[in-house]
Parts: C-alpha cells; sequence; structure tokens
C-alpha cells in the first residue's frame, strides 16, 4: 500500500514536470530505503507496546478497522490493516549477499543503489557507475548543480560544516578521488576510506575489510593491519567529535538510570 501510494505520488509529480516542460533539465534522485528489516514482531506483542509505549503504529486503520501485528506468516502483509514483519530469515534473503541488516553498518544495513535521471545535465543514458557515495553527499550535489552555497547559520546559530562530497563528477566517470564517509547508528559504527571500510557492531571491535576484494565482509584483516586500523578509529573518533555524536555507552547507561525499557527488538 505505501509503494503505491509512493509511485502514484511520484507519477504525479513527473506528470507535471512533463506538462511543464522541465523533465530534461530537472534533476531527479532516487534510491531505496537501506537494508532489509529483521525485527520480529512477535505475534503476542502487546499492542499498548507498539501504539501507546513505542508509538509507531496506529491500534484502527483510518476507517476504524481493527489492526493485526506480528511475525503472521499466514497473513499477507501490506494493506492497511497490518502492521507485520516478516524476521531474520526474510531479511538476509532481501539482502543477500551482503551481511547484517537495517540498524547495522555493515554493507547488509546500509548498502542501496541510487538512481539519477537529469537529460540535460548527463550526457550519458543509461550508464552505471561503481563509486561509493552516502545521504550527506546528494545535499552536496543539489548545491554543486544549483550553483548554491551551504549556509553557516540558522536562525542566528552556528550549524556544522557540510560532510558530504558532490556526486557530479560521478555524473561524467566513474571513481574520482573522494573524502572518507562516517557513520553511526546505535554504536554500530563505520569509515570508508578508499577501498578500505572500517566497522563495528556494538559494542564489538573494530573490523577492516577490503571493499574491492571482499564486499561481503567476510575475511576480516584488521589483525593484519593495525596501524591502518588505529589510523582509521582516530579519524572516526575525530569525526563522531565534531558532529556530536553521543557514545551509545551513555545513552545506555541514561536508559537504565531512567527505567526506559528497551524496545522487544533491540539486543545488547
Amino acid at each position: 500500500a505505501q509503494i503505491d501510494r509512493m509511485d502514484q505520488g511520484i507519477g504525479r509529480i513527473l506528470a507535471a514536470l512533463e506538462k511543464a516542460g522541465q523533465i530534461d533539465n530537472t534533476m531527479i534522485v532516487f534510491l531505496s530505503d537501506n537494508g532489509a528489516c529483521a525485527e520480529d514482531i512477535p505475534e503476542n506483542v502487546g499492542i499498548d507496546e507498539l501504539v501507546d509505549k513505542l508509538m509507531i503504529a496506529r491500534a484502527q486503520t483510518r476507517g476504524g478497522e481493527p489492526v493485526h501485528f506480528g511475525n503472521d506468516t499466514a497473513r499477507m502483509p501490506g494493506p492497511e490493516n497490518t502492521y507485520q514483519s516478516y524476521g531474520t530469515a526474510w531479511a538476509n534473503l532481501s539482502n543477500t549477499p551482503f551481511r547484517l541488516y537495517k540498524h547495522w553498518i555493515h554493507e547488509g544495513g546500509i548498502s542501496t543503489p541510487l538512481i539519477v535521471h537529469w537529460p540535460q545535465g548527463i550526457a550519458e543514458r543509461g550508464g552505471i557507475r561503481h563509486a561509493p557515495g552516502y545521504l550527506p553527499d546528494i545535499m552536496a550535489t543539489i548545491l554543486d548543480v544549483t550553483g548554491s552555497s551551504y549556509p553557516q547559520e540558522y536562525e542566528g546559530r552556528a550549524i556544522a560544516p557540510l560532510e558530504g562530497q558532490s556526486l557530479a563528477p560521478v555524473f561524467r566517470a566513474d571513481g574520482p578521488a573522494r573524502g572518507p564517509m562516517f557513520w553511526e547508528h546505535e554504536g554500530n559504527a563505520a569509515v570508508r576510506i578508499g577501498k578500505w571500510k572500517l566497522v563495528r557492531r556494538y559494542p564489538g571491535p573494530w573490523e577492516l575489510y577490503d571493499m574491492e576484494t571482499d564486499r561481503t565482509e567476510l575475511h576480516d584483516l584488521a589483525a593484519r593491519h593495525p596501524e591502518r586500523v588505529a589510523d582509521m578509529a582516530r579519524q572516526y573518533d575525530a569525526w563522531a567529535e565534531r558532529c556530536g555524536v553521543i557514545p551509545r555507552d551513555k545513552i545506555v547507561a541514561l536508559m537504565h538510570r531512567q527505567g526506559v525499557t528497551r524496545a522487544f527488538w533491540e539486543k545488547d
């Protein structure tokens, strides 16, 4: 239902651009959500936990029909009256061949295709690029192609400098040099510099992978390259400091002190 509504909405936007004669001069960027979801909603999960406590779902549809929750294999997910999960097995299939899922920073949690349509700005039609990028690059790209500048403050308050890098050079050729990319989510973290990716699954140690030869992250090279691990970890720490990343240990400790129960899908 959500995908159908999204398709209809995007279709109306594209139709309006066509009618205005601006479709070829409009940069359209499309990417899917990151990582298949391995969160398993138990069939006996309390409605109060999902609706009242976590506030991530509604107990009834807009028409007053009850919503069915849980990982129920006998019920087809998708309609408005369902709030379903499909568990680890299907999430693993969805992410094949990459490791792990949404929440984690291994490739199964962050890798997604990006499609850019802009006939007047991209000469090659149907070209494929393998250069890596991440979401902050979208803002940098829009600023670049529109000749705009990133603001230094908002409502009188200074804001952090833009972290992304324009993807416009990738529109012309694959693989131009780029700066480091950083991620953090719920303590899971990574830094990508060139072909090297340093990644950790909270609260575990750093792992190191060569993305050119081992994109499935099966062969941890951290023990063979301790100096590289230390250098990339220092760069990650510097990024986390300047971007205000709150250490996961601090968040978990605060939750314990406040008596906050972690969501049913969360694991230490």
